[in-house]
């Protein structure tokens, strides 16, 4: 299972002799995944983002003395 949130690739990580036309077809590739994998696990994919959201915030303190 992957970090919640796995720290993004320095850019030196990427390739830096990639042709424009290089880097954009990596990019349609990579998109084209995103949807696909939007497309089988959408619902299952925003109930762990919520639950990341959730896990991450804490909850807001209340005094029951301030009026609403």
């Amino acid at each position: 299972m992957r970090p919640r949130h796995a720290a993004a690739a320095p850019p030196s990580a990427l390739p830096e002799h990639w042709t424009p036309e290089q880097a954009l077809a990596v990019f349609e590739c990579l998109q084209d995944l995103r949807e696909q994998l939007w497309a089988r696990y959408g619902p299952q994919i925003q109930q762990a983002w919520r639950d990341q959201l959730v896990a991450q915030t804490p909850p807001p303190s209340l005094d029951p003395d301030e009026p609403f």
